[in-house]
């Protein structure tokens, strides 16, 4: 294959919870908004459905996709506490396939907003077969930035827990993974805005990944 188009058919699955910052206490000044998924009335939402899973479970978060869509091209499913950050971001979060397909996708966005039904934001993907692409979704339909398409990096391993870093910096963004930049791209149209998770397919069904150790921090 090889990922050489980005999901076109997304869900987005979200539960507004008002006043709840974080799932544990700040340890750090620059620390914005942690959570390790111990409580589970943390403000992520809790769903099950045909089209997947998004909740707590055992510690973690859990993203489970049962679909590849209506077109059959795949699908994203994301989730986010709600909350509204400006500014620079650091994002971080540990990501384990559970079950399912390596062809899938696994990360964290940033600077989400949501107007008029219209979606904007930046993410940052791995996939368990080992590629990695920097993507942005605009007016609710995305494309990569980092490339062309998704491409090879032997940074991810596989059948383990990968550590995901994601700097929204000014207009850099940069993906890291288990320490290493594996890609970088300038983008200046979003500024701010809500940060979370995602997950996805491609051709198969059934992804089920679990993250954990979530930290938003000021870079």
């Amino acid at each position: 294959m090889k990922k050489n188009r980005i999901l076109t058919l997304v869900v987005l699955l979200f539960i507004s919870v008002a006043g709840i910052a974080c799932g544990t206490p700040q340890q750090a000044s620059n620390v914005l908004y942690q959570d390790d998924f111990s409580n589970t009335s943390s403000g992520w939402p809790s769903t099950n459905d045909s089209d997947g899973i998004t909740d707590y479970d055992k510690g973690s978060y859990r993203i489970r996709v049962d679909t590849i869509g209506v077109d059959k091209n795949g699908m994203d499913i994301w989730a986010h506490p709600n909350q509204d950050l400006q500014g620079d971001v650091r994002i971080e979060v540990d990501a384990t396939k559970i079950a399912g397909p390596d062809d899938n996708d696994m990360g964290v966005l940033c600077r989400y907003t949501k107007k008029n039904d219209a979606l904007n934001f930046y993410y940052f993907m791995i996939t368990s077969d080992g590629y990695i692409g920097i993507a942005k979704m605009k007016d609710s339909n995305s494309k990569i930035l980092s490339s062309e398409k998704m491409t090879k990096s032997d940074t991810i391993k596989k059948a383990s827990v990968n550590h995901i870093r994601a700097d929204c910096i000014g207009d850099q963004l940069t993906l890291y993974v288990n320490g290493t930049e594996v890609a970088n791209v300038t983008d200046n149209e979003y500024t701010g805005g809500d940060i979370g998770l995602i997950a996805g397919t491609f051709t198969a069904p059934g992804v089920d990944i679990h993250f954990d150790n979530f930290i938003v921090t000021k870079p």
